[in-house]
Formats: structure tokens, sequence, C-alpha cells
């Protein structure tokens, strides 16, 4: 961990530092005069390589179908001007949103890119991908992080979520990568593998710990559920209720455990980007509901600080209930994640 700080610290520049600290004056001052007052530039973005995933797993717009913007993959030319656009002032990049990011066939070039700029980059993968020459492609590509998605210690609970997984291939892609991490000398990329607790496998929280020790992968995350289908997927809530982002009430209404507040940092310091390029205001848009702006047909400053951006910060600043995407969102309060 002590490492994975040092490599983020290492890449900030000073421009990038005082940007940062603009948009938390910023922030502060939008939640404190109620009205949008936007400095800076995005520190943080997320950019969706595809939409299109191998497995079918049960809360998942992408995996079962559910999603109705199209298909596709990011196209290289349109991600490294992106990025060229981005890069002074971006410290964080998340090369994931919907989907599976190892069906892009370039997606090691696109870590690369992005790593020549000294930006830090993130990956979350299902794990099913991380064979020897993958295993040696991505740890050359500068990638600074990988999350690998484990929601169980056998096939048998591990599939109940995972549709169309297969356990035992996860468990040997995670031990390729570990292998040849060692044998290549390289401390990156920080490999954390990360369990949603469900009620069928809370009791595997133990277990799965140990498996992360055993393998000797950097952390283990613990995370809780998010929720879309209350009516056919209710059952996967776990009885423990410090594992669970929601409290059910005797006549069956469920409410996220945080108070929704009308304020959302992320829309201050993060951008969303599709790979087709539209932008959505948040990680929680997944079909594209909210669509601020579509690049390049018009510019990310533009966009960040256009009229549809306003517009939607306002919206959160005067009743974030209304918004129903918020509604099912922790930002700001109880904690996602389970350590």
């Amino acid at each position: 961990m002590l490492y994975d700080w040092f490599n983020f610290l290492k890449k900030l520049t000073f421009r990038k530092i005082v940007n940062y600290l603009i948009l938390r004056t910023s922030c502060f001052l939008s939640f404190l005069l109620r009205r949008p007052v936007v400095f800076g530039y995005p520190a943080v973005a997320t950019v969706e390589p595809t939409n299109r995933c191998n497995l079918k797993c049960v809360e998942c717009p992408a995996g079962i179908g559910s999603m109705n913007r199209p298909r596709g993959n990011l196209d290289f030319s349109l991600f490294r001007n992106l990025i060229d656009e981005l890069s002074p002032c971006l410290s964080y990049l998340m090369l994931y949103f919907q989907g599976e990011p190892f069906l892009h066939p370039q997606l090691e070039e696109l870590i690369g890119y992005a790593a020549s700029k000294k930006i830090y980059t993130s990956v979350s993968t299902n794990g099913h991908y991380l064979s020897n020459r993958n295993a040696k492609k991505l740890i050359g590509s500068g990638l600074d992080r990988i999350i690998i998605s484990l929601d169980g210690t056998d096939q048998e609970s591990y599939s109940i979520y995972r549709k169309g997984g297969d356990f035992n291939e996860v468990m040997h892609g995670i031990v390729n990568l570990v292998r040849i991490k060692k044998e290549m000398h390289s401390r990156l990329p920080m490999i954390i593998l990360q369990f949603l607790v469900m009620r069928h496998n809370e009791h595997q929280v133990e277990e799965v710990k140990k498996f992360g020790k055993r393998l000797g992968v950097d952390r283990t995350v613990i995370k809780s559920l998010q929720i879309y289908d209350f009516i056919n997927n209710l059952d996967l809530l776990p009885s423990v209720s410090r594992y669970s982002r929601y409290t059910v009430h005797k006549n069956g209404e469920v409410i996220i455990k945080n108070r929704l507040r009308n304020r959302c940092r992320r829309l201050w310091h993060t951008m969303v980007i599709l790979h087709d390029g539209s932008i959505v205001p948040c990680c929680f848009d997944k079909d594209a509901q909210f669509i601020l702006g579509k690049y390049p047909e018009r510019s990310l400053h533009d966009i960040w600080n256009g009229k549809e951006a306003v517009q939607f910060r306002q919206k959160i600043l005067n009743a974030r209930k209304n918004i129903k995407m918020c509604c099912n969102c922790t930002e700001g309060s109880v904690k996602t994640y389970i350590r």
C-alpha cells in the first residue's frame, strides 16, 4: 500500500496539485452557495474501453442485456486525443466502466499511452483473460492497479452471480499474474482481489481473505453490492447488515442506508467518458440517460463547463432525490468498501 501511494504521488505535477485544490475549492463554494461554481479541470476520469462482456452477471446492465445504448469499442485515436487534452491536469484514469476491458483488442496500448503521460491507471476485470501472454503485456504496459473480481471461493458460489464465469480460470489467471509480476521483477501493477458480498457467499468473507494471502495479491477488498432489480434480486442482499448498502423494512420497502444530501463531489472532479465519446455525469449513469455532450463534436472544456453539466449540477444542489439514479448512490456517506 505504501508503495502504491508513492507511485501515485510521484506522477503528480505542480499543475495537477493546484488544479485539484481549485476543484476542491469550487466544490466547497458550490455546496455553500447552492449554485454550481466550477473552476479547474477533471482530476479523475473514467474511460470505457468497451461495453461488451463475456459474462452475464445478475445485476450488470451490460451482462444481462438491459442496456439500451449501442455496443462497441473505444477508438484508439479518439482515446489519444482525449488523453492529450486531459493529461495536463488528470491524475487518475480508470479504464473501465461497463463491459470487460480485456475484450478491447488494444487495451495494453490504451494503458501504455496514458502511462506515457504520467497518469495513474487502473483496470477492473472479471479475470478471464489473464493468460501468460496477456499478463506479460499488461505488466509491460505500465498499468498501476488491477482489480480482479472473485465473488466466491468455489465454482458453485461464484457462478450464482457471475453467470457464465469459470472460477478455476479466474484463479489460474490470478496465479499467472502474480507469478509473472515476480518473474519480471515488477512492483506494478498493484493487484487487488475484490469480493462482492451477497447472501449466498457472506459466509466466505474470511475464507476469501485467506485466498488473497495464499495467492499473493497485494490487497483483498470486501465490497457491498448495488442492487437495481429489487423485485427479482432482493435475495442477493446479505443477511449481515454491515455487508449491505440497504435496509429492508418490514413492509418490504428497501432504502439505501446513507442520507441523500444535495451534493456530489464526483460532479466537480470526475469525468465519465463512454466508448463512443459521449460524456455522462457519473458512473451511476450506466445507460447514458444524461448525456452532457459528445467528444470530439465539442471540446472537453466546453462539455465540462457547458449548460448541460451546469444544469445537472444545479439539480443535484436543489434536490438530488428527484434524480432516480442518485437515489441508489452511496457518494458522500456510507462506505461502499468494507475492508
